[in-house]
């Protein structure tokens, strides 16, 4: 096929400029006509269903107490949790999909309809005391969850989360609670919170045309010492200290590495189906997909040792320990195992009588799996190098790399 110039174009710089333009736009309008699928096969059609929560319905007020207090105060407003989730992706929209908004029902009878919802996880509002101050620490953990509707199976999800800390002279009363929850999901000057969060997963967040592979953390061990130091609202149940830490694994994974991983199964979901509520109240049972490719983490140890010592205070290293092991247990392929190690430095002032430990070691733990999880992405191998006792961790991290490839 050949185009021809337009009849009377001028031989000059301008004419030429019109005549070149003029055959962009025949081009493009050929293309939108002929091969339309040409221009739209990176974008997916996914519906928007706002916001749910995980797990037996009839236990979100007890399980969600603060979230769904808040939830109802826009509601009272005028406002939603679904309206603030689409003033967020506005903000930073999808780069890979096209967001429909619409009734979930009317996708009853297609043949492929894929919907995303953030769902909230877990909701953790504790307050601790440390001599005359009250510590209020309040954590919302969630997803970006891509389900197909006419399979009610889980398709990707991408792990997220915030937390916050303040402190107090007095006990928090129940009204300043719920203003640190706001904070959580509608985020701070510093930091975006979780809607924020939801809708920077979505700009990049791609669903393929082939079936996927699946990767997900399978089964955390917590030994003794970590066990030890975990604070009281994460010693509840096995169940809430699990989950909290195989989240903290499948996170960093997920934010660093950038790949969808399923849920942890055992905190939410029983027999590989877990239970959501959108917010409209209708609830709906996932099927959660056998995952290709398991992670087990077992929490070895940590240990605080002094670094340093000056009149103004002293330096400790908290030290976190683990064995991670990544494998394909179908074919009884292993791509990684080894035992890792990581310390962070904090400084505590001489005026400071009571330290939480804690949180120190959470960075340190958490600092842990982010360093693994850039390593894999390729941002560099010293601090593995040093951290991992496996001899051959540079080809572990290789093949991880390519196994992580093949499930985004």
């Amino acid at each position: 096929m050949q185009f021809m110039p337009c009849i009377g174009a001028k031989k000059n710089k301008g004419g030429q400029l019109t005549t070149i333009i003029r055959f962009t736009l025949a081009v493009t309008m050929l293309i939108a006509t002929v091969f339309p699928s040409v221009l739209n096969a990176q974008t997916t059609r996914v519906t928007l269903a706002g916001m749910a929560y995980s797990g037996d319905a009839q236990t979100i007020p007890a399980r969600f107490p603060y979230s769904s207090r808040f939830e109802k105060a826009l509601k009272d407003t005028g406002d939603s949790p679904y309206e603030r989730v689409k003033s967020a992706i506005s903000q930073n929209p999808p780069q890979n999909l096209q967001l429909l908004n619409g009734q979930l029902e009317e996708l009853k009878g297609r043949d492929q309809a894929v919907v995303v919802s953030l769902v909230v996880n877990a909701e953790t509002v504790s307050v601790e005391q440390f001599g005359t101050l009250r510590k209020l620490f309040v954590l919302i953990r969630g997803q970006a969850l891509f389900f197909d509707f006419k399979s009610m199976t889980v398709v990707r999800s991408y792990p997220l989360s915030f937390a916050y800390l303040d402190t107090f002279d007095h006990q928090p009363t129940e009204e300043e609670k719920l203003a640190r929850v706001k904070l959580v999901y509608e985020g701070t000057p510093a930091k975006p919170g979780i809607y924020r969060r939801f809708a920077d997963v979505l700009a990049k967040a791609v669903i393929p045309e082939n079936v996927p592979r699946y990767l997900q953390v399978t089964r955390v061990n917590l030994g003794p010492e970590l066990l030890g130091n975990l604070p009281d609202y994460l010693k509840s149940s096995p169940v809430v200290a699990d989950t909290w830490a195989a989240d903290l694994v499948s996170e960093a994974i997920s934010t660093r590495i950038g790949v969808p991983v399923i849920p942890y199964a055992k905190g939410y979901a029983i027999g590989n189906v877990m239970s959501m509520r959108v917010s409209d109240g209708t609830v709906y049972t996932l099927n959660l997909p056998k995952p290709d490719y398991e992670i087990n983490v077992e929490f070895t140890g940590l240990k605080k040792i002094k670094f340093g010592e000056v009149p103004a205070g002293a330096s400790f290293i908290y030290g976190s320990y683990a064995t991670v092991k990544i494998e394909q247990p179908l074919l009884g392929t292993v791509y990684m195992n080894t035992a890792l190690k990581n310390g962070e430095v904090k400084v505590v002032p001489n005026t400071q009588s009571i330290v939480d430990d804690f949180p120190a070691f959470y960075d340190s733990l958490n600092g842990m799996f982010v360093k693994l999880s850039e390593a894999v992405s390729g941002k560099g191998n010293t601090w593995v190098k040093t951290a991992a006792a496996a001899p051959d961790i540079e080809s572990q991290i290789l093949k991880t790399r390519e196994l992580m490839n093949l499930c985004k």
